[in-house]
């Protein structure tokens, strides 16, 4: 077959087919796959982020308001009425740091795991790495902190809080958050496709979530013997880690250690299982 163009004629048939098949071997992620399907990465993280805001009337405040009206919330109930202690740093900063990479975390988890239903269509026609889907979800947030970064940079100045050299290891705690979110992320895509229930579990384990971890409270009210084991939370070293690294309270320690560890086993469970299912998505979804 042959079709006429303005540069001259080109032989369909010289073209050669591509053939898919399923990966092989122990290694549950293509890299070079992913790399080469980057501008898709792309399109859908920005795409997320301008459709997120589009037509409202606030627009990019929206990632200000919620940690921040969260955050008056939790101050009014936590630090005024309830006395919560927070190290000796003024509540609604104590607070407001905590709420950053927990919003950040949850917003991730929130539309990874509703990346590969709400795609369908994309799913269901076109080839590409599905792993695609559920990494541009977590990215996406990254818009938000950002900006909601700011208003904790101006209460740093307001409370005469000023970083320490530990503020170098913030972007490895940002990163612990985006993995953690990518990690329960791929479980809760990939079930999420068989079963629909996971749109109404999601919500409850989310706001469940927030409460077992450090947000509103130190995890120094534990009893240290207590503290390791609270590190089975990943959110919990997280979140002791963003306050070490802006507010210079105490060094989560071995928390942040179990966090990590924890970590990477929901990565690399949350990556065999996702690729075990993928094959059945276009079908199921």
């Amino acid at each position: 077959m042959k079709r006429n163009n303005p540069n001259g004629t080109v032989n369909l048939n010289s073209i050669p087919p591509i053939l898919i098949r399923p990966r092989r071997g122990l290694v549950p992620i293509n890299l070079r796959e992913l790399w080469d399907y980057r501008e898709l990465l792309y399109f859908l993280t920005w795409r997320d982020v301008k459709v997120r805001y589009k037509q409202t009337l606030f627009g990019f405040a929206w990632a200000i308001i919620q940690p921040f009206g969260l955050m008056v919330v939790f101050t009014l109930f936590f630090g005024t009425l309830a006395k919560v202690p927070s190290e000796g740093i003024p509540y609604p900063i104590f607070n407001y740091v905590a709420l950053l990479p927990w919003t950040l975390f949850a917003e991730g988890l929130n539309r990874s795991s509703n990346s590969l239903v709400a795609e369908q269509n994309l799913v269901q026609k076109v080839y590409f790495p599905r792993l695609v889907m559920p990494l541009s979800g977590i990215l996406s947030p990254v818009v938000d902190f950002a900006i909601a970064f700011i208003i904790l940079i101006g209460m740093m100045f307001y409370y005469h809080i000023y970083p320490t050299i530990a503020i170098l290891c913030l972007p490895a705690f940002i990163l612990l958050a985006l993995v953690t979110a990518f990690g329960a992320g791929l479980w809760l895509s990939a079930v999420n496709v068989q079963y629909r229930d996971v749109r109404y579990v999601l919500p409850f384990l989310t706001q469940l979530w927030l409460f077992i971890s450090p947000v509103v409270y130190s995890s120094t009210l534990l009893p240290e013997r207590w503290r390791i084991i609270y590190g089975l939370n990943p959110m919990a070293g997280v979140i002791e880690g963003f306050r070490w690294a802006l507010l210079n309270t105490s060094p989560p320690g071995p928390l942040t250690v179990v966090s990590v560890v924890m970590v990477l086993i929901i990565v690399t469970s949350g990556l065999y299982y996702f690729r075990h299912t993928e094959k059945t998505f276009s079908d199921v979804v």
